[in-house]
């Protein structure tokens, strides 16, 4: 396919924004479920108002602006209208506590702030409000507080490709945040890379259920669309269940984008219990052909239970269970899977439309990527993924001695271990940090182990972790299913009807797994484990 975006003048947000006014103006772009959408002409006048207010304010190039907030259509307004003047735009994610955020305003240098209502309270919290020139909320349209001792001419400078538009501060699964700086030709060649790997139209319809801090949805779930004049529904709410399928039904989305642990607690908690709550059932289900049916009738409902338009389900920011991808490639569900990092704006591979399946693989290059496998193992092909692409990060934030120690000759080392089959397709393995050796200096992958567990009756969520040169498992098991299994029992007796529980859990894995990768003990915990706003477990704080 060709280059379809001819028009774009510039890889800027500017002028990507320009670009789906101009080619979309009187179609319908963002809303709330439930309300009236408004256009992209509505759009670009509260662009406008908002950014002109913003100058005259005393803003001007290169200021960063903190952005605090849950999603609305609101959210798109701030970050065009700071990127629109060349100011740099921060979003924060709101599950960061408030010391984080504190951090994060002051760490970035940042001149003023945008926030919703509802996180209003943390900033009236932070010490330094002094030394911003505005908080602003993006409700109201109005000023919280203001520091500004004169108005200023509005006076747009032209913004360059490669100006820094965003520093995006990672809640990364291995330690402290980092400010990773992306240019306008960041965002915007990573928008327009996939072009070849998945057909977006104007008459699409988004809903939106990631944070929009979060690059992964911004990028996919906000850029692209608009790239495409399409329409993206926000929710009112946190997604619960409830609501989350409320909105499925009125809103009846043709796109949307998802974390693994979405679809695999669908799959879990709904879709397999139906087919092994008795004994016939599970025989059946256990018979390959007739698994297969089963499946299709399946996926069939789901496919309902989304609306009944769904094109295209995104899938990313975390591996996806062979065993829910099975599932999704027999329910003929129209999934797509990819991967990418903060530091590549997001996205590196997505699966192609080529109608061939790629069974747990993470995709093929997006446009105008290189990926190569660096120190591979010459068994298994497997080293550490490494990419060069236009949207590969400008560096993080103050600080050139991290950016010195995953960049090199444009290449970003991922710090993800992985092969490439002879297709091109790549395939995760893994984070480096989390690899366990074995005893004979195998390669244990830890996030291998607990898709294998994860799928054991009661199980949520799991971490295999090494002590002592063992492999140790740390379940979270179901709290419905703890009571069930232990009602009958006297008190005394209950946590050992519980262990035994795992230790016949851990018999059944070790089954499963090779010799060098088996388990010693499960234990269970009675927290959730914390987790990446993308549903990663953050692997240092349980260790």
């Amino acid at each position: 396919m060709q280059y379809p975006y001819k028009d774009l003048e510039k890889l800027t947000l500017p002028s990507l924004f320009e670009y789906a006014v101009k080619k979309y103006g009187k179609r319908d772009a963002f809303a709330v479920v439930g309300e009236k959408p408004f256009s992209y002409n509505d759009f670009e006048l509260l662009v406008k108002k908002m950014s002109e207010l913003f100058l005259v304010s005393g803003l001007k190039k290169g200021d960063k602006v903190i952005l605090l907030s849950e999603n609305m259509p609101n959210w798109g307004v701030a970050y065009f209208g700071v990127t629109s003047f060349g100011g740099v735009i921060v979003p924060v994610l709101p599950d960061f506590n408030p010391i984080d955020i504190h951090n994060i305003i002051t760490h970035s240098e940042a001149k003023a702030v945008i926030v919703s209502s509802k996180y209003l309270h943390v900033i009236e919290q932070y010490e330094k409000k002094e030394d911003l020139l505005f908080a602003f909320n993006l409700e109201s349209f109005t000023m919280e507080f203001s520091h500004i001792k004169e108005s200023q001419e509005a006076i747009y400078e032209e913004v360059f490709e490669e100006d820094l538009a965003s520093i995006l501060y990672t809640s990364g699964t291995t330690g402290h945040s980092k400010g990773v700086m992306l240019s306008h030709k960041n965002l915007v060649s990573n928008a327009t890379s996939i072009y070849n790997h998945i057909e977006v139209r104007s008459d699409d319809v988004w809903l939106s259920i990631l944070p929009l801090a979060h690059v992964f949805e911004c990028t996919a779930g906000m850029l692209i669309p608009i790239l495409h004049g399409s329409s993206v529904y926000y929710l009112k709410k946190m997604p619960t269940p409830t609501i989350l399928l409320d909105a499925l039904q009125k809103v009846r989305p043709t796109m949307m984008l998802s974390v693994p642990l979405i679809i695999e607690k669908i799959y879990k908690n709904k879709i397999l219990p139906s087919f092994t709550n008795s004994f016939l059932m599970k025989t059946l289900y256990s018979i390959p052909f007739i698994r297969k049916k089963l499946n299709q009738i399946a996926g069939e409902k789901l496919l309902q239970s989304f609306g009944g338009r769904i094109r295209f389900f995104a899938i990313g920011g975390a591996p996806l269970s062979p065993y829910v991808e099975q599932f999704l490639i027999e329910a003929k569900f129209p999934y797509i899977v990819g991967y990418g990092l903060s530091e590549t704006s997001p996205l590196l591979t997505v699966v192609k439309r080529d109608g061939k399946i790629h069974f747990q693989s993470a995709g093929y290059p997006v446009a105008n990527t290189q990926l190569k496998i660096q120190d591979k193992d010459e068994k298994t092909g497997i080293g550490e993924i490494v990419a060069k692409s236009p949207s590969v990060m400008m560096g993080y934030f103050k600080d050139p001695q991290k950016t010195a120690e995953v960049m090199e000759d444009g290449w970003f080392f991922t710090g993800d271990l992985g092969y490439i089959d002879k297709d091109g397709y790549l395939y995760i393995r893994g984070r480096s940090k989390n690899v366990i050796i074995g005893p004979s200096g195998e390669n244990i992958y830890p996030e291998q182990l607990e898709a294998v567990i994860n799928q054991k009756k009661g199980v949520v969520e799991s971490l295999v972790i090494e002590s002592d040169k063992k492999l140790i498992a740390k379940i979270h098991l179901d709290e419905e299913f703890v009571d069930n299994l232990v009602q009958k029992f006297p008190k005394e007796q209950q946590q050992r009807k519980i262990d035994e529980y795992l230790e016949k859990m851990r018999k059944e894995v070790n089954s499963e797994v090779a010799s060098f990768s088996k388990i010693s003990k499960f234990i269970a915990v009675d927290e959730p484990f914390v987790k990446t706003p993308t549903k990663k477990i953050k692997r240092y704080l349980h260790i």
